[in-house]
């Protein structure tokens, strides 16, 4: 995303006049979930400017700061006392999918089945995916999806959207503080059965490139010229 991240954060960049993670809070907000953990490195303190506490959106913000960035999972284990021992949601802060209801992860998790019976923690899922088509630079996806559960190999294959909920204890693993992908320690999982999942059809862009937020930013640019 260079020369933009020069000067910008990456979830602070605008597409349709908001910034990405401003999209990602207000959605949440709606669905009920106010308490949130942001957590940055490039550029933070731009993101804790705009966004501060949260009240101007509806929320309660507390923020994990790393020197430098530790990936998906290491990030998740440094702010791992902060998000108590429920299941939480995790969101990537570069995508944009404005219309994805938060309130279906409140119930990706439950530890009942379908007819209320608690099931065997060996049993539970540990993680719920959400799926989405293939994008042109990533054609062949990340995991196979089979009656809702998630599986290494397979097809059809379909990508991680950056949008998972999680059971804590999945990061006890990693020290505070070490860099760590989330992917090696989703894969372990579900080679063990141990992730569920769903596909979302809404839109959904991963906004990595100067061309792809172009893009997004290109009907509303044409409709004002118009």
């Amino acid at each position: 995303m260079r020369p933009l991240t020069d000067a910008c954060p990456k979830p602070l960049l605008k597409v349709r006049g908001r910034p990405l993670i401003v999209w990602h809070i207000l959605n949440l907000v709606r669905a009920g979930i106010s308490d949130i953990v942001i957590n940055h490195a490039h550029l933070g303190h731009m993101i804790e400017e705009s966004l501060g506490n949260g009240t101007q959106f509806g929320a309660s913000i507390v923020y994990s700061s790393e020197e430098t960035a530790l990936e998906t999972a290491g990030g998740v284990a440094k702010a791992r006392h902060l998000l108590g021992d429920d299941p939480f949601v995790a969101v990537a802060a570069d995508i944009y999918c404005p219309y994805f209801n938060f309130e279906q992860v409140k119930t990706a998790l439950m530890d009942n089945d379908v007819w209320g019976n608690p099931l065997p923690s060996g049993k539970r899922d540990i993680a719920w995916l959400y799926l989405v088509k293939n994008p042109p630079h990533h054609p062949k996806g990340d995991f196979a999806l089979n009656s809702f559960s998630i599986a290494n190999d397979g097809e059809p294959r379909h990508t991680f959207s950056g949008i998972g909920v999680y059971h804590p204890e999945m990061f006890d693993q990693i020290a505070p503080g070490q860099s760590a992908q989330i992917a090696p320690i989703l894969r372990q999982y579900a080679a063990e059965g141990l992730v569920g999942g769903e596909i979302y059809r809404g839109d959904w862009t991963d906004v990595g490139t100067v061309e792809r937020l172009a893009q997004l930013n290109a009907p509303l640019t044409e409709s004002v010229r118009q």
